[in-house]
């Protein structure tokens, strides 16, 4: 089915745009860098920054406390800690949801170009394989977005976190930045609900059947076959 094909040219680039997006929201979970905290107190965060995730808590470090060299010193944030803020929470549950929810919304626009680019004449089956994944890229853009932009507001407003001694932190910093974890984020959220407004858009293209066939000599348009009848222009006296 040719034509079919050519009209799913840009699915399948959404289709790489919201992987692309996914990949990159993957590595928005794995970065620690969400919160970068400019801290006074050099005495054990001697680099005098530190970087809150959502995961960890991470910064370098040369106390004797710690190591007598500079090492990376990180400490794991737990979901039921008392001292957890609810943006670091909603992150935690919400960006999973994301990586659930754009798995779901790759796997279904693979089946809806496996469909088109296979030659397979049913259009439902498309038609439904592409609204699923553009409700599930824009529910993976969303439930990535509404993390990042909490956690970006509390770096607006330098929102304190009152850590626990064992972190060596302390409860506010001087000044807080934008880490690349939120850039990246932001950038990915806004790459997969692209994708799934361009899956949305698709219309499945009306195909015409040829209605013209070969007919008969002598067939008419009712579809029977008539005596033929001889041009005149071809008789001879002798006929006429």
């Amino acid at each position: 089915m040719p034509y079919l094909a050519h009209t799913s040219h840009t699915q399948f680039l959404g289709l790489w745009l919201g992987t692309i997006g996914w990949i990159l929201i993957i590595v928005t979970i794995g970065l620690v860098e969400w919160r970068i905290w400019e801290v006074s107190d050099l005495s054990v965060i001697t680099s005098g920054l530190a970087w809150v995730g959502i995961w960890r808590v991470c910064f370098y470090s040369h106390a004797p406390i710690l190591s007598g060299r500079e090492i990376m010193f990180c400490q794991r944030i737990h979901l039921t800690e008392s001292f957890t803020p609810p943006e670091i929470v909603a992150a935690q549950v919400l960006m999973i949801v994301s990586l659930i929810f754009g798995l779901m919304g790759n796997a279904s626009a693979i089946y809806g170009l496996r469909n088109i680019y296979f030659g397979l004449s049913k259009f439902k089956p498309i038609r439904i394989a592409f609204c699923s994944s553009g409700v599930l890229y824009i529910l993976t853009g969303v439930t990535t977005m509404v993390p990042i932009f909490w956690n970006l507001s509390s770096v607006v407003n330098n929102q304190t976190i009152v850590f626990p001694q064992s972190f060596h932190m302390p409860s506010a910093p001087i000044n807080q930045y934008v880490g690349p974890g939120i850039t990246v984020g932001i950038f990915a959220s806004s790459m997969v609900v692209c994708s799934g407004l361009v899956f949305l858009s698709y219309r499945v293209p009306v195909v015409l059947e040829p209605e013209v066939r070969p007919s008969w000599p002598g067939e008419g348009c009712s579809g029977n076959r008539s005596q033929g009848i001889n041009n005149p222009a071809f008789l001879t006296q002798e006929n006429i």
